[in-house]
């Protein structure tokens, strides 16, 4: 099956803010850009009501997406944009639609008045257990301004472990900086010292020496990708406490900010690590979530 670039499309604010941003996202990568809607099936008592039954709600569900795409076609039309309507549950349908994704796009609110996000069930689980990097993006006209109108200036943030790199989260977190022409922002947290937390005196050699000895770790880390990709700006931000905060506060001034997850085939206990998890509810820009083994 040929590559696309898919968007999740419900008709609201959100995912329309999704669709915007997953057409230029398209429009960088070269590809096709993909609209999917899930039509649900009418529970039976509604399809017995005459101005609620299956034909109608059939009828708005291909009108969201059809009026969508011609939106998107007037403001790219170096696009070619593609319709599906899929009946199912959401969350199963747009998973299998990922099988074909690069990537994945969904609308998450935001906070009014808060930043962050509000992701909801279906994208969690989509989240989950996609095989390809799924990209939560807020509506636009939040208070934060940091919506899908992101300027693409902004760097393109990194959340790293030192401890367990991988080479697929790394790769996509360059290649987006590389499509944006924006410079990448490495951002790793690291844990003070034990005795921090019973609030003795800090050893304030022991912590220079620790915070040398991570910031070291990040370059080695980061060593062959920069030969790999010499045009990337690259910042290095290896910073004491906890990881999903520090990503998070970083997220204010980002275009894009990337974390992990590991995939995991057991259907039992947790599929999203608590940074990734944290940073999907708390970041004031577009989050992608990138699998890995």
């Amino acid at each position: 099956m040929p590559r696309t670039v898919t968007v999740g499309l419900d008709g609201s604010p959100e995912s329309r803010a999704a669709a915007d941003w997953a057409a230029r996202e398209a429009r960088l990568r070269g590809l096709p850009l993909k609209l999917v809607n899930v039509w649900e099936p009418v529970p039976e008592p509604i399809a017995q009501a005459p101005l609620l039954g299956p034909e109608t709600h059939q009828h708005w569900s291909e009108r969201i997406p059809r009026e969508a795409a011609e939106e998107l076609r007037a403001a790219h039309p170096e696009v070619d944009v593609l319709i599906e309507h899929v009946t199912g549950r959401p969350a199963e349908v747009l998973t299998d639609a990922a099988k074909d994704a690069e990537p994945l796009v969904l609308g998450s609110r935001g906070l009014s008045g808060v930043g962050g996000f509000v992701v909801g069930s279906v994208g969690l689980a989509v989240v989950a257990r996609a095989e390809c990097p799924v990209v939560l993006v807020r509506a636009e006209g939040d208070t934060s301004g940091t919506g899908s109108t992101v300027p693409p200036s902004r760097p393109v943030v990194l959340g790293l472990d030192t401890r367990a790199p991988d080479d697929t989260l790394i790769g996509f977190a360059f290649e987006a900086a590389v499509l944006h022409g924006a410079c990448l922002r490495v951002v790793h947290g690291w844990n003070e010292p034990p005795y921090i937390a019973y609030g003795l005196p800090p050893d304030l050699e022991q912590n220079a020496r620790l915070g040398a000895e991570e910031a070291a770790a990040v370059s080695e880390v980061l060593r062959p990708w920069r030969q790999k990709f010499p045009t990337v700006d690259v910042v290095e931000d290896s910073l004491s406490g906890k990881a999903a905060n520090r990503l998070v506060d970083a997220s204010a001034e980002a275009s894009l900010v990337v974390v992990g997850r590991r995939i995991r085939r057991s259907p039992l206990g947790a599929h999203i690590g608590p940074v990734t998890h944290a940073v999907l509810h708390h970041a004031t820009a577009p989050v992608a979530v990138v699998p890995h083994d």
